[in-house]
């Protein structure tokens, strides 16, 4: 009986180094090689124009009110031979063209403006209300939709959870609905709203990343309805996430002044002297940036400064 298990056993291991063996030859290791962004750029910003230069949109539908809906924007392919119907415009000819730098990359992306809105404008950092429809450039599938409005935020806490730079770029180029009516029935109806349909390459939107039914280096566009916006203060100190912005390049994860490894948005104490940002709001008007100290900047950025309004409490 040992005899036979002992070479049962040699048998088994055998059959399993053979499968491992043939699973190694079978499935080789496969590398993934991050494009450079200049080059990626390159060929995206082809494709887009391109595909602007390509097709159409319902134009003359737009000419007069403001209160149309992402379903109502049509845009169609012009076969060759075709010309464009009347009451339409090729999107070559009607989007604006917008330039940025990013990650150290010079990038273009393009704005169909149908509806500015009549309210305010979000900014980069903010919680927008929004219906959408997002398709894949070259081969306009749609890959999510939104048809009931739905609370997003531009900007989540450190990279996680915010939008694409795109959107961050180009929401706060649009307006909020002037006004809104909360019907008996629940729905919320919204007027002169923004509205517009927007063309993002890669660069500023996933890049190599995938998500679900988009491939990685996939040019974007988003049909979509810019309706409410909360102002953001994310770590609740009296500050407007937006003004912690300090060197101005629409981007909070890199400012840190105490250099503590936390970005001063969701910094509690930003320049680490032990008193918290909303205790240097010393003539408690809720706005610490306008107490400003004997170097000439705002006490809550300079850690010579430790007065606090809550001393005599």
């Amino acid at each position: 009986m040992k005899l036979k298990s002992l070479k049962f056993t040699l048998l088994l291991t055998a059959l399993i180094v053979a499968f491992i063996s043939c699973k190694d030859d079978d499935e080789p290791n496969v590398t993934f090689e991050i494009r450079d962004r200049a080059e990626q750029q390159i060929a995206d910003k082809d494709s887009l124009l391109d595909y602007l230069s390509s097709n159409y949109y319902n134009s003359s539908l737009f000419e007069s009110g403001t209160n149309h809906r992402i379903g109502d924007i049509v845009i169609t392919e012009l076969m060759e031979g075709e010309t464009v119907p009347d009451g339409s415009t090729l999107l070559i000819d009607a989007v604006e063209t917008h330039f940025t730098t990013y990650l150290e990359t010079d990038y273009e992306y393009y704005i169909l403006r149908l509806n500015q809105g009549g309210g305010e404008s979000p900014k980069f950092t903010d919680q927008v209300r929004v219906r959408y429809e997002g398709f894949l450039e070259d081969t306009g599938n749609i890959f999510d939709a939104i048809a009931t409005p739905e609370d997003l935020p531009l900007q989540g806490l450190g990279f996680s959870g915010s939008a694409i730079r795109g959107w961050q770029l180009i929401l706060p180029e649009f307006n909020t609905a002037s006004d809104f009516v909360n019907e008996p029935d629940g729905i919320t109806n919204y007027n002169d709203y923004g509205l517009g349909v927007m063309f993002v390459p890669s660069g500023l939107a996933y890049f190599a990343t995938t998500r679900p039914n988009i491939p990685a280096y996939s040019n974007l566009i988003f049909k979509f309805e810019l309706l409410q916006y909360q102002e953001e203060d994310h770590d609740n100190d009296g500050i407007p996430t937006y003004m912690e912005d300090y060197n101005g390049n629409l981007d909070v994860n890199d400012d840190d002044t105490d250099e503590d490894g936390s970005p001063d948005y969701i910094d509690l104490d930003d320049d680490g002297d032990g008193v918290l940002t909303m205790f240097e709001d010393i003539d408690g008007d809720g706005d610490p940036t306008n107490d400003i100290g004997a170097n000439g900047i705002p006490k809550y950025l300079d850690p010579e400064e430790t007065e606090s309004n809550q001393e005599d409490s």
